[in-house]
């Protein structure tokens, strides 16, 4: 993965200088295999939400085609998460934060009214509000640790392993196990001390809380320091094939959010579906999820098939998006990602991820990007936390001879 600003980001290569690449043999079957894909994800959808047949079972298909979609620009604008921490700490570079907070910008002006509103068009509508305590502060940071030796953030592992790199397999694999045990484990971490949840509108307003928001998030963009602009120069007809500039990334990423809230009643995630991935697997093999902690209050998703889930839906739907950007700009580079010690800190990074993730709730979308667009205050605490995290891991990158 690289981050927003084009500086590496999850140990991907660094992207290639902003032009029309020339497509090779193996381009067009990536990108044709992917199409395919993402076809296969949305008929599957379809046939879960006929069975359901569910009020709102129609907007399952079109939440693939968001996933696809967020697939594509995380892709085509290299939107990084992991490299902009380990940036803003190795040179003091914030561009990836820049263009994070003009993503954040644009999504809070539709967040804040909306859920304010608490539904449209009878779709309630609630944001991703989480409880302050010790177990989410000790998940963020074992989250920042796990995202600079493990290859990517949540999103960085989806969109990498589009893009050609094995050893995000590796990420996802011990990502997914990390959040079984993590789900396991949440009723000892439950018990520490904890805030109760809550927002900045629940303090001000709405109206006040969005412009302090962007107060906040254009203090960023102003002032940061960056080697990156966020302005570039993209043809339409160059948007398909050409790397995309900064501010088309935050803008593709902040419509597509809001198309997320807009069809499944609740900001975009990711690690949920981790989850009930592992969970099922853990079923399979004799144990019983539906006992643990995490699954308590709602066991409905383990006796359903995930093509009924939104959040597994539009994971499975984002590799593949990532891969026909992929195909189709020519940069699919099938890859193994480094030696055995780079797979050793895949797996390591990746198990505590899942692990972090469970205990703060979410990851770098869940607990960091769509909290704050949600006016959620653990959102701040989040970042705090995973950058020291990502300090941390900064100084075990070696022992795992990355770069």
């Amino acid at each position: 993965m690289v981050s927003a600003g084009g500086t590496p980001v999850a140990d991907v290569a660094a992207p290639p200088p902003r032009r029309i690449v020339a497509v090779r043999p193996l381009q067009p079957v990536v990108l044709v295999s992917a199409t395919i894909a993402v076809g296969a994800v949305v008929a599957l959808s379809i046939d879960r939400a006929v069975m359901d047949q569910g009020a709102a079972s129609w907007r399952l298909p079109l939440l693939a085609l968001v996933g696809a979609g967020l697939g594509f620009v995380l892709f085509q604008a290299t939107f990084g998460f992991a490299g902009s921490f380990r940036a803003a700490l190795e040179r003091r570079d914030f561009s990836g934060f820049r263009a994070q907070a003009l993503a954040l910008a644009l999504t809070s002006v539709f967040f804040f009214p909306l859920l304010a509103a608490g539904g449209l068009s009878g779709l309630p509508l609630t944001g991703f509000v989480t409880p302050i305590g010790v177990s989410f502060v000790i998940g963020a940071v074992l989250f920042g640790i796990g995202m600079q030796i493990g290859g990517g953030c949540a999103s960085g592992t989806l969109f990498a392993l589009g893009g050609g790199n094995a050893r995000l397999l590796m990420t996802l694999a011990c990502f997914i196990l990390g959040s079984v045990v993590g789900a396991a484990h949440l009723g000892f971490w439950w018990r520490l001390p904890a805030l109760p949840a809550g927002t900045s509108q629940d303090w001000l307003g709405w109206p006040a809380a969005l412009a302090l928001h962007l107060a906040i998030f254009a203090a960023v963009i102003v002032q940061a320091p960056a080697t990156d602009r966020l302005r570039g120069t993209l043809s339409w007809r160059g948007m398909l094939r050409e790397p995309w500039p900064l501010a088309w990334g935050a803008a593709g990423l902040a419509v597509l959010s809001i198309a997320t809230l807009l069809l499944a009643g609740r900001p975009w995630g990711e690690t949920a579906g981790f989850t009930l991935w592992g969970s099922k697997l853990a079923a399979a093999m004799g144990l019983d999820p539906t006992g643990w902690p995490y699954w308590q209050a709602n066991p409905g998703p383990l006796t359903s098939s995930v093509f009924s889930d939104v959040t597994s839906v539009m994971d499975f739907a984002m590799i593949a998006g990532a891969a026909a950007a992929a195909g189709l700009s020519g940069r699919f580079a099938l890859r193994s990602g480094g030696g055995g010690r780079a797979w050793l800190g895949a797996a390591i990074g990746g198990f505590l991820m899942g692990y972090g993730a469970r205990l703060s709730d979410g990851c770098n979308i869940g607990a960091y990007f769509s909290a704050l667009a949600s006016g959620s205050l653990s959102g701040w605490v989040w970042v705090a936390a995973a950058f020291l995290g990502s300090a941390i891991g900064l100084r075990l990158r070696p022992i795992f001879r990355l770069p």
